[in-house]
């Protein structure tokens, strides 16, 4: 089989398991954090709605910011290696006096040097995996891409259950601790990692996408959706439930799918194009927004997150990879406009449900109409694109 065969050869990469392992441990480091955030705002600063966005907001701008320009020059260092360990010791800083905030002041400084230097660190450590896989192994670039995506993501669902289970015996300042100790091992593991540079060691298969900013704008507005669940979720689903260690547990059981989804997106994205998968993925997210919006039931919010899952399968896993293809030839530009786009997404992403008074479930209709619309261009798109190959049809057959 196709994927014993690419599994075989992935794992036989030299450096490939040191970055699995690196993206695993910085996923447990972030998810601990994660969905304790903005309740370690409210319920231990004891900051308001309206302040929470605002801290988030600005370190997502400076975030923003640092990443897209960084992005635009690392194509022209030879190592990029150096970017994401600097990256990682200013975000050890930042949680320090983020860990010790007590008021709004000292919170919106500590988060702000823990958030603006992180989107380097992804952005970065894509950039430098996909030269990595490239110049070892061309024909597995993409799966290679989505394998590294997706043990991510299994290390960020382990750190939400670890996290959650830390709350309970050490509070959030166990979590924080956490949280800080995955920033560590990534830096050890970076000073270990051998990064390939030098020309191509293998020809290259994976063909380009040709840019669209249509489809950026689509995909913006996907990700702006599933920024405004990870932040208002949890607030909504403290309010509905009253434990805040719930929301671990929920966003947890996408684990179990999530790299079984993220490879079948792959191989689904390779044969049928990423803008078909895009488009199923939204319509699984449509319907678990609706859901959160017509639903107080706890079984009801865990029954939905393999729908859920799916689609952050393909959000991360196919379009990432899809954003990378417009910009072969600049690894670490394409790496960084994937999460400027999404940190862009998030900070509008914040501000948006600010327009609905009070933490409801009625929140959940902004992602839904986002997403609705984001289905309708890429619609749009794959139907122009469809007339377009119809056309050519004809005329090859004419001739």
């Amino acid at each position: 089989m196709p994927i014993i065969r690419d599994v075989r050869k992935f794992v036989s990469i030299p450096g490939a398991r040191t970055l699995l392992i690196m993206l695993f441990l910085y996923g447990i480091g972030t998810g601990i954090l994660a969905p304790m955030n903005a309740v370690y705002l409210n319920e231990s600063i004891g900051l308001s709605k309206v302040q929470i966005v605002v801290i988030f907001a600005v370190s997502l701008f400076c975030n923003i910011a640092i990443t897209i320009t960084v992005g635009w020059i690392s194509d022209s260092l030879k190592s990029k290696k150096q970017l994401p360990v600097f990256a990682a010791l200013l975000c050890i800083i930042g949680l320090f006096i983020y860990m010790n905030a007590s008021d709004f002041r000292s919170a919106l400084i500590g988060m702000t040097i823990t958030v603006a230097p992180s989107g380097l660190i992804m952005g970065q450590l894509f950039g430098m995996a996909r030269n990595h896989f490239a110049r070892r192994a061309g024909d597995i670039v993409e799966m290679a891409q989505i394998w590294l995506r997706a043990s991510y993501s299994i290390g960020f669902f382990a750190g939400l259950l670890l996290g959650a289970n830390i709350f309970l015996i050490a509070t959030f300042k166990g979590v924080l601790w956490g949280n800080m100790a995955g920033y560590v091992c990534l830096v050890v593991l970076l000073l270990l990692y051998k990064e390939s540079t030098g020309e191509l060691g293998a020809k290259q298969v994976v063909k380009g996408e040709p840019f669209s900013l249509i489809m950026l704008v689509a995909l913006l507005m996907l990700s702006c959706a599933d920024a405004i669940r990870g932040l208002y979720l949890q607030l909504v689903v403290l309010k509905l439930f009253g434990k805040p260690e719930i929301m671990s547990y929920i966003w947890s059981a996408q684990a179990v799918f999530e790299l079984f989804f993220m490879t079948m997106g792959g191989y689904l994205a390779a044969r049928y194009g990423s803008k078909k998968i895009i488009f199923l993925g939204g319509c699984f997210a449509l319907a678990t927004y609706l859901t959160y919006t017509s639903s107080t039931s706890l079984p009801v919010f865990f029954v939905v997150q393999p729908l859920y899952s799916f689609f952050v399968s393909i959000l991360y896993g196919v379009a990432m990879g899809y954003v990378q293809r417009m910009f072969l030839s600049r690894t670490g530009f394409g790496a960084s406009l994937y999460v400027f786009i999404s940190q862009t997404a998030s900070l509008i992403g914040y501000f948006l449900p600010l327009f609905i008074q009070g933490i409801t479930p009625n929140i959940f209709f902004i992602p839904s109409a986002l997403v609705a619309l984001s289905l309708l261009i890429i619609g749009m798109v794959l139907y122009r694109e469809r007339r377009s190959n119809m056309r050519n049809s004809i005329v090859i057959e004419q001739l």
